[in-house]
């Protein structure tokens, strides 16, 4: 290259008169050339030299920053530790990723005014103890090892008439593009033409929207994302007249096992339920002059859906008419901003290609003195972190652009032909677009069980509901002070109107709390379209070692059974399987549980038995409080009181012991719904295969029915005897001594 840069230098010496002053500027320009050369040489050397740890050495360095936690460090490791693609591990524990997060958006913030430095960012993050991105934003942030994006979740769908091949084709092509890049995709079905309806093709008439349900659930299952299947969520609307097929279609065994499925119920539905009328429902749903019509009971379609929720957990329901209500993006439906369908989790309403990336605040954090009588929550730490919580996923949309212009540039460096590569190269446009017309943010919590518990309240109750919903709306107000603060500092969101919004029911909270904030985002606007939401927080609650998300602690003692050699020294074997494999039994102590013991004055080294541990639960704080035996009511009316203070939606899942009833799923179902829930999930023990499950000390028999008194016949014995069906349960974990990246 240098060669080339003292060659022009010649020729414009002989084309042009020679002078001092043109000597210099070529000179000039020469080094600078040289600089850039060098630096770039320098960055590709770091880059190609940076040192690499083998697994161990990671897991090691890990072990001990999260305090001898295995299950943490191994997730850490596997998951989100930066990696290549050839498996090389370049970061030693959760330290060095947060530097990694830290510089990046402290890179951002010098943008704007008022920038955070790299080191405030990283108090924080650092051991996961204020605020805590998400798994997309986590392994992506300054990951130059992988072209992925760092959204989370994705809505998709085409404009104008979808109802062909064609649409369906590409809508099946954007989700497996968008999963490649780590994303979960959501899109809705309701479009698609009713079975039997007449074609112009060899087939005369549809197929229905069954069919490519399977479609699309294959096609998640082959995407492979570092490890983990791709996530999607198929929605359609009740008033569809295929809907009950696509309620039925995954009762049938191995039948799209790669989707979750929930039903868009609308009011007038729920009415016709209630009221035990008949419903019409027709194609297309939202025309003045259908195709096809159809009467049915809406009692009887309901009575499937619970059933169908009680037997397999699925379908989940969404309450859509209390989406479309409460939802600000909405406001702009006409430009683009109509909500279709949710991502995988249902936590994030959204409108076609539009995408949110998820952080959460560790809410166990803000306790002072936790588990003591004089245990108390620091209000003004959490208001202020809040408000940075904000800001730093602004900062991270930033970064996402960033990221998508790499996607960009390399779809166009691909060796494919344009014809190919325009599907994949058009999407990320649309995505790009929508995510800089409204900045959409998706700030959430984690650890409610355990702040909750940590504050001497239980969960369920009305006093802890009532404390709850209180540290959901500062969390509101002070995530739309942010935004408005930012809107003075770095400009709104494009297309913001005060008009649109003043009578959606979430501003008119807002307005009603804090008028003063209302006034300011009238003058000055707003920098995001809708900031916050409540995940699934997951493998992520592992590493902040609390609770996840919303939800109640699982168990706060249980069993794991770890495989071991039976040959090794110093091996206790408790269990072995019906292939001969053996396993070590130990007890395992949820975090927080240790913590309440450690303050109470009780051993935690001492061996207990059985009996001596039920007592210990007895006498803390998540007795009763567990996720198979909250008030499963109260649970479902919390969600509803909290949701009036998220923008977006809530994941939650309610858990059932394995004898509970249809009724009472029926009960549950009809209560979120008055209650304002915006969706709902159920989750019956043991009613499918692929997760987690509770083993009680005497297996029942396939035909084994349970006795008469333990069924639960409506939601007050429920109510009253639930202590007796919800015994702690074990559970078995298998896991290898290694993991393998």
């Amino acid at each position: 290259m240098y060669f080339l840069i003292v060659f022009l230098v010649l020729i414009v010496f002989i084309l042009d008169n020679f002078d001092a002053t043109k000597l210099s500027k070529c000179f000039l320009f020469w080094k600078t050339i040289r600089n850039f050369a060098d630096e770039k040489n320098s960055k590709t050397t770091i880059m190609e030299t940076k040192q690499t740890y083998s697994f161990d050495e990671a897991f090691q360095a890990s072990l001990a920053y999260f305090g001898g936690d295995e299950l943490a460090a191994r997730v850490w490791v596997n998951k989100y530790a930066m990696k290549d693609s050839f498996g090389n591990i370049y970061e030693k524990s959760p330290e060095q990723m947060h530097w990694r997060i830290a510089n990046e958006i402290a890179r951002i913030e010098n943008k704007y005014k008022n920038p955070l430095t790299a080191q405030e960012v990283f108090d924080l993050l650092d051991h996961f103890r204020y605020i805590i991105p998400a798994g997309s934003p986590m392994t992506g942030i300054g990951n130059n090892y992988q072209v992925a994006s760092l959204s989370n979740c994705f809505v998709i769908g085409l404009d104008g008439n979808a109802d062909s091949y064609g649409a369906i084709m590409r809508i099946d092509e954007e989700q497996v593009q968008l999963m490649k890049r780590r994303g979960g995709v959501g899109h809705d079905l309701t479009h698609i033409r009713p079975k039997g309806s007449p074609v112009n093709n060899s087939a005369l008439t549809s197929t229905g929207l069954v069919p490519f349900m399977e479609r699309y659930s294959n096609s998640t299952r082959e995407v492979a994302q570092d490890g983990r299947r791709g996530a999607l969520m198929l929605s359609v609307s009740i008033k569809h007249p295929d809907s009950e097929a696509f309620i039925d279609a995954k009762m049938e065994e191995g039948k799209v096992t790669g989707a979750n499925v929930s039903v868009k119920i609308t009011d007038e539905f729920m009415q016709a339920v209630v009221e035990d009328k008949t419903y019409v429902q027709q194609f297309p749903t939202n025309s003045s002059k259908p195709s096809v019509t159809k009467e049915i009971s809406a009692k009887a379609l309901w009575e499937k859906i619970v059933h169908n929720a009680w037997k397999s957990a699925e379908p989940g329901v969404l309450f859509w008419d209390t989406i479309i209500r409460e939802s600000i993006p909405d406001c702009y439906a006409d430009l683009g901003f109509q909500t279709v369908s949710t991502n995988p989790c249902g936590e994030i309403p959204l409108c076609p290609y539009d995408s949110c990336r998820l952080l959460s605040l560790n809410l166990y954090s803000y306790v002072i003195d936790p588990f003591t009588d004089h245990a108390r929550f620091d209000m003004e730490l959490f208001k202020r972190h809040a408000q940075l919580a904000q800001r730093l996923m602004d900062d991270i949309i930033d970064l996402e652009m960033e990221k998508i212009d790499l996607i960009l540039s390399k779809i166009k460096t691909d060796p494919q032909v344009d014809e190919v590569k325009s599907a994949e190269y058009h999407l990320w446009e649309k995505i790009k677009k929508k995510s800089c017309q409204g900045r959409r943010t998706g700030v959430g919590i984690t650890a409610e069980g355990d702040m909750i518990a940590a504050m001497g309240l239980r969960y369920g109750t009305q006093e802890a509901t009532d404390f709850s919903v209180d540290i959901h709306r500062t969390l509101a107000l002070n995530a739309y002070r942010s935004s408005v603060t930012m809107a003075q500092e770095r400009g709104a969101f494009e297309i913001y109107d005060a008009k649109r919004e003043e009578k959606n029911p979430f501003i008119l909270r807002l307005k009603e709390a804090d008028g003063q904030l209302y006034e300011d985002m009238k003058k000055y606007g707003r920098r995001n379209i809708a900031c916050l939401t409540i995940a699934p927080t997951g493998t992520t609650s592992l590493m902040t070692q609390t609770t996840s998300g919303i939800e109640p602690v699982f168990m706060p003692v249980y069993k794991r059974r770890r495989k071991v050699n039976p040959n090794d020294t110093d091996v206790h074997v408790d269990f072995v399987d019906e292939v001969g494999d053996s396993f070590e039994e130990y007890i395992v102590y949820h975090r927080k549980f240790l913590t309440w013991m450690e303050v109470n004055g009780i051993d935690t080294q001492k061996k207990y038995s059985q009996e001596e541990i039920d007592e210990l639960v007895k006498r803390s704080p998540y007795y009763k409080a567990t996720a198979n035996d909250v008030d499963w009511l109260m649970k479902v009316r919390m969600q509803g009181e909290i949701q009036k203070w998220v923008d977006h939606s809530i994941s939650v899942t309610v858990n059932l012991p394995n004898q509970v009833d249809e009724e009472l799923v029926n009960k549950l179902y009809v209560e979120a719904w008055r209650s304002g829930c915006k969706g709902c999930t159920i989750y019956r023990d043991g009613s499918r295969s692929g997760v987690m499950i509770s083993v009680s000390k005497k297996d029942k028999t396939k035909d084994e029915k349970p006795a008469d008194e333990e069924k639960v016949k409506d939601l007050n014995s429920a109510e009253e005897h639930h202590e007796h069906i919800c015994n702690h349960p074990n559970v078995i974990e298998v896991r290898p001594k290694r993991i393998g990246v």
